[in-house]
């Protein structure tokens, strides 16, 4: 499984929009445009397809604990 199919699998059972996911990778301090997060979830023949790398997905992890439990526990670590 690659961190795309995590990142789809997660967007679809959270429920999450395209804005949700920017605005979690925001929370984590980094920013990415709506084209290059609909490239994360294209097919890997298609040719706009983008890799989806370990930082993303990491700060992504990060996003949603800050979003769900503050950024006090997250810096509390």
């Amino acid at each position: 499984m690659t961190n795309n199919d995590i990142l789809k699998k997660l967007r679809v059972a959270l429920k999450l929009k395209d804005t949700d996911i920017i605005d979690i990778l925001k929370l984590a301090d980094f920013d990415i445009t709506k084209a290059q997060l609909s490239a994360l979830f294209r097919k890997e023949d298609h040719k706009n397809y983008i890799e989806c790398q370990n930082q993303i997905l990491r700060r992504f992890l990060n996003g949603l604990i800050i979003k769900h439990r503050g950024k006090e526990f997250y810096n509390s670590k």
